[in-house]
């Protein structure tokens, strides 16, 4: 997967540096994997200005400023707390750009409204935020690449 994905991160990278736009991510199911992407690119310290894995809600909430009320009502794995995740992110580190992932990447964890592979990506700009709700098959590995990928894709949209 990651040599599929050198295509895709390489071109987000470069797109990034031109524009001179920096990036900053919050992740949770992807444990830095995200991040790693990034850094697999020569060049990227131009654009990433910071990562946080964000795992408990605990931390959510300090380092992100993530609602204790989005996590008591809707969950850490939802479309609200993804959206915090990416702002928080964003404005904490003055980045230009923020990342929020959060999800359930198994092999446990899952429940019969949130399966594993339910996923919730978000990504904040400036001017808006938006939210991507994932539905994905495959181990926690599987589940935890497709995400990555599928961010990737969002950002080469936004950008």
């Amino acid at each position: 997967m990651k040599a599929e994905m050198n295509g895709l991160n390489n071109t987000v990278v470069k797109r990034l540096i031109e524009r001179n736009l920096k990036i900053s991510a919050a992740e949770s199911c992807t444990g830095g994997l995200f991040t790693a992407l990034i850094t697999d690119i020569p060049g990227s310290s131009a654009i990433l200005e910071e990562s946080i894995v964000t795992y408990s809600n605990e931390a959510k909430m300090r380092e992100l400023d993530v609602k204790q009320e989005t996590l008591a009502t809707v969950g850490a794995v939802s479309y609200e707390t993804a959206r915090e995740m990416a702002e928080g992110i964003r404005i904490h580190t003055k980045a230009d750009i923020g990342v929020g992932i959060t999800g359930i990447a198994g092999p446990d964890g899952g429940t019969v409204e949130k399966p594993v592979g339910t996923v919730f990506v978000g990504i904040s700009d400036k001017e808006k935020t938006i939210v991507k709700e994932l539905h994905l098959d495959g181990n926690r590995e599987s589940v935890r690449e497709q995400t990555c990928r599928i961010v990737f894709e969002m950002l080469e949209k936004e950008i």
